[in-house]
């Protein structure tokens, strides 16, 4: 394939697999669920369920649209032909502006776990290394991105899988060698009840979990450069709800019930280490230390990944300059990967320059981009279903439920938790919303200005990929 013709099908099916099921499993589960267990108690599972649903019910909504246009800009250009090119260019760039933020994020994240283990590195030489080290990875081919998210998100399958093994037994005191005194289902109501700081809790739990969510689409994103696209959406799709179930529910479940919610320890040494304490297993934390290095560094490179691809689509459609575009002759974007890691380097700096102004601004400001994106999943799935259908409806292979009642529903959900994170002052939910809706605003503006620009101008350009429901 010679340089500038498109991306390259570099990813096999069993990339695609392990990159759906790894993707819905970010480091925000062994980092943040500490807090909202503190918060919500075993009602925690509840706040979990909830958005675990929400996930579900946006996925499918997403696999309807992917199933039956595949691409490398997913919601961004489904959007882009559903509401309009105003609609592709907001949601588009602010998904970009969400991942480049979770890079730097992520890398300071991975860099204090090294550091830990060797000091003589400071902990900026380690987040330079982690950079440099997945963005070679992510210009060598997507193949190789492919493959290094295969065994990243290998391990985070495996061992979480063991830890909801493990941890069942000891609670249902089968597990060998092992005195587990705390552990039994009991834990779940003996301390306070179910939900020790009522009702209400389960929201706020919401509003602590439902960011650990993001990065289920990936799947969606990545299934452009597959073998067998619509096979690749359809797959991750309906495997969507098992996926939370397990990893989600399952370890959190297993957490709850190791030992008591109120549990100082679970605060203290997070969660999962707190849980693989009671069981007595040695080096508990510098296991679960391995795991979170490997879940920051999945998310890393899945989020470089993603960045570059809706940058891609963006040049692709017009939406950002025509270089993000431009494929090398192994299918690689190169420009729209660098670009990504040039934003993600400067926020790493302004971490170290001003972690508690602009840093945390960046922070805040990308901090409600998820459920925006979730939003505009809803808005589109209702239009698109019925251009799918007047144009090409061999292509609905995925279909949404209920639809357009439950689409409906759904999208209600999503407002009524933005609503709710404006009252909620004690967790910063306010300040995140504000600052995303003011980001959002000023790209929307941006989006207007631009399309009435162009409307005003002679149409001489061609049909863009967006207004297309056909691939082939």
């Amino acid at each position: 394939m010679t340089p500038g013709s498109g991306l390259q099908a570099g990813l096999k099916n069993r990339h695609l697999s392990m990159i759906a099921i790894g993707g819905v499993i970010g480091a925000g589960l062994f980092v943040g669920s500490s807090s909202g267990i503190a918060t919500a108690g075993p009602g925690i599972l509840l706040s979990y369920a909830l958005v675990g649903t929400l996930v579900v019910l946006v996925m499918r909504m997403l696999g309807e649209m992917s199933a039956a246009n595949p691409t490398s800009g997913s919601f961004s250009a489904h959007a882009d032909r559903a509401l309009g090119r105003w609609a592709g260019f907001s949601i588009g760039w602010l998904y970009w502006f969400f991942w480049v933020v979770v890079l730097a994020v992520e890398a300071t994240a991975g860099a204090k776990i090294l550091e830990g283990w060797v000091p003589a590195v400071p902990q900026w030489g380690w987040a330079l290394i982690v950079m440099i080290v997945l963005t070679a990875t992510n210009l060598v081919s997507v193949g190789s991105y492919g493959e290094f998210e295969f065994w990243f998100a290998g391990i985070k399958v495996v061992a979480i899988g063991a830890f909801v093994v493990i941890g069942l037994l000891a609670v249902f005191g089968v597990l060998p060698g092992v005195d587990a005194d705390q552990a039994s289902f009991s834990n779940l109501t003996s301390h306070g009840g179910f939900l020790p700081h009522g009702p209400g809790a389960i929201l706020t739990g919401v509003l602590l979990v439902v960011f650990s969510f993001m990065g289920s689409e990936i799947a969606t994103l990545a299934a452009g450069e597959s073998e067998d696209p619509q096979r690749a959406v359809t797959k991750s799709t309906n495997s969507i709800i098992w996926r939370i179930a397990v990893f989600y529910l399952g370890s959190i479940l297993v957490v709850v019930s190791l030992l008591p919610w109120d549990a100082p320890s679970i605060t203290k040494d997070g969660s999962y280490v707190a849980a693989l304490n009671s069981l007595g297993i040695a080096h508990a934390g510098q296991i679960m230390n391995v795991i979170v290095l490997t879940s920051v560094l999945s998310c890393l490179n899945s989020g470089l990944y993603t960045a570059s691809r809706m940058a891609f689509s963006l040049g692709e459609r017009g939406d950002a300059p025509k270089a993000f575009a431009r494929v090398n002759s192994r299918g690689v974007p190169m420009t729209a990967i660098l670009a990504s890691v040039v934003f993600g380097f400067v926020a790493v700096f302004f971490n170290y320059l001003s972690p508690d102004k602009i840093f945390l601004f960046l922070v805040n400001s990308s901090g409600a981009v998820a459920l925006f994106v979730w939003l505009v999943i809803c808005f589109s799935q209702l239009r698109m279903r019925k251009i799918i259908q007047r144009e090409a409806p061999e292509k609905l292979v995925v279909r949404m439920w209920l639809y357009p009642y439950l689409t409906w529903a759904t999208a209600t959900l999503i407002v009524g938790v933005l609503v709710y994170m404006l009252f909620d002052t004690e967790h910063d939910g306010r300040r995140t919303v504000l600052l995303s809706l003011l980001v959002a605003a000023i790209v929307l503006v941006i989006a207007v200005v631009r399309q009435r620009l162009a409307a005003a101008r002679p149409a001489t350009a061609a049909e863009s990929p967006a207004d297309k429901v056909s691939v082939g």
